[in-house]
């Protein structure tokens, strides 16, 4: 596994950016923003980034339309759902009724995620349950062209996947558990499909 790091700022254009790259990670964050899912924001959304919502979601069309592999993780999972035409749960707590997926402001909390077999995330994770860290935030719709894969016992959707497309989003994150599993795939997928660049 390996790769350069290329970091893109917001205002970047997806057409500039997407032929110099093999693949793309969508990443955590602040908030999205809820105008861009038509609600109200609410109190304990955060701030977002306008600029930084509409390149990444610029960049994730981009790269699904020409089957970039894509790892969102969630903020990104969120952000590429709403893309698609989904919405976000602003706030787990209120939505489910208990602090599991976060204790308290910008903490993680630990949750206990369900993998649908045969799925792309179980494959990947080479489990079919695992435990988690996770965050305030969560799909509450999910987009027609996604394919919900993963869940905690709430019925919080805990991943996604796309028919036909190289995409994996997992709303925990993989790095706060010391886990390679999902950027080895994205590793692989991106070699399967680099071509030499002159």
């Amino acid at each position: 596994m390996g790769g350069a790091v290329l970091v893109v700022p917001a205002g970047e254009k997806a057409a500039e950016v997407l032929p110099r790259v093999d693949a793309l990670v969508l990443s955590g964050g602040t908030d999205d923003d809820p105008a861009r899912y038509g609600a109200a924001r609410e109190p304990t959304t955060a701030a977002g980034d306008p600029a930084r919502d509409a390149t990444e979601a610029e960049l994730c069309l981009g790269a699904l339309a020409v089957a970039v592999p894509v790892l969102a993780i969630c903020r990104g999972m969120q952000l590429v759902d709403v893309a698609l035409g989904g919405t976000v749960v602003q706030h787990l707590p209120a939505r489910v009724g208990h602090t599991d997926h976060a204790p308290g402001p910008a903490t993680y909390g630990t949750t206990r995620v369900t993998l649908a077999e045969p799925s792309l995330p179980a494959r990947v994770a080479g489990a079919t349950a695992l435990e988690v860290p996770c965050h305030h935030q969560a799909i509450e719709r999910c987009a027609p062209a996604r394919t919900a894969v993963a869940w905690s016992a709430d019925g919080t959707v805990e991943a996604v996947e796309m028919p036909g497309r190289p995409l994996l989003g997992v709303q925990w994150h993989p790095e706060e558990r010391d886990d390679p599993a999902l950027f080895a795939w994205l590793a692989n997928a991106a070699t399967a499909r680099c071509v030499p660049r002159s």
